[in-house]
């Protein structure tokens, strides 16, 4: 860039001079002489804007360059950031075209103008050659632009993806959590029954006979005459009764039966786990 502000530096000091030696000579081709200094004046103001315009377009890749750079300018969700460096771009490559035909223009001008000026030459050379270059840069930031948007894709399924999975896992896991909790739900679920003999024996919960002990028989239960409860809180049972038994096979140790100060019984459990380690199931005959 520096190469041509200098050739635009000779070409002006150039046609000032070739401006000074032409006032004194008046001759029949001092109008010829005249045309030919305006049309390279008009030459050099073209060339003039166009280094300009191709300077600007230069500052306008030197920002794409720099946010290209930067993974956090491009992350993906700024899709719109994307798009509109995208259009820039374009209009950019679409300028330069325009830059390009009217070089062309100028140099068509050149060659069919009289002057032999090697200095509008060489200039209109260095432009070609940026424009060339600008082309170039455009056109290896697309690709760019393009390969970051590929990967930002690749890596919005992908997250997706995993999100995916994660949710099974957390899905698979809540239901397991539910199933465990379900089961320890069950697993410390009791039943205990509270009723005279002839209540008890109604229910098929017990069988009496000389020299036989009392038992729950194995067949059929009817959970309707069972209170339910939690062995892990399950402490204390009201029997509302002045006498009371236990008729199961709960250890003698791990439970005591009390009397309250109104006459009725109170059945304590001392020990949780010894309690129920033969069976969910308590029955307490109060007769």
């Amino acid at each position: 860039m520096k190469k041509i502000l200098f050739l635009f530096a000779v070409l002006a000091v150039t046609l000032a001079s070739c401006d000074t030696k032409s006032k004194p000579k008046m001759s029949d081709d001092e109008p010829t002489t005249a045309d030919s200094l305006r049309e390279a004046l008009a030459n050099q103001d073209s060339l003039l804007a166009l280094f300009n315009e191709i300077s600007a377009d230069m500052m306008s890749i030197k920002e794409m360059e720099q946010i290209l750079a930067n993974p956090a300018t491009m992350k993906a969700e700024s899709v719109s950031k994307r798009e509109h460096i995208k259009n820039d771009m374009a209009a950019i490559q679409e300028a330069l075209q325009q830059r390009r035909e009217k070089i062309e223009e100028l140099e068509k001008k050149l060659r069919n103008s009289n002057a032999n000026n090697k200095i509008l030459q060489t200039t209109i050379d260095n432009l070609k050659a940026q424009i060339l270059q600008q082309d170039s840069a455009i056109r290896y930031y697309q690709e760019a632009l393009e390969q970051r948007r590929i990967i930002i894709l690749a890596q919005s399924e992908r997250i997706e993806d995993l999100t995916q999975d994660l949710s099974a896992v957390s899905e698979a896991k809540n239901q397991a959590e539910e199933k465990n909790l379900q089961l320890t739900e069950e697993l410390n679920t009791c039943y205990y029954a509270i009723g005279t003999k002839k209540e008890l024996k109604a229910h098929n919960l017990i069988e009496s006979g000389f020299l036989r002990k009392t038992k729950i028989l194995p067949g059929e239960i009817d959970l309707s005459f069972f209170h339910q409860g939690d062995k892990r809180t399950l402490k204390t049972i009201n029997l509302y009764s002045k006498k009371a038994k236990v008729v199961t096979d709960q250890p003698k140790s791990s439970y005591s039966i009390t009397q309250e100060a109104n006459g009725e019984k109170v059945l304590n459990i001392l020990d949780s786990k010894i309690f129920w380690e033969k069976g969910n199931f308590l029955v307490i005959q109060i007769d």
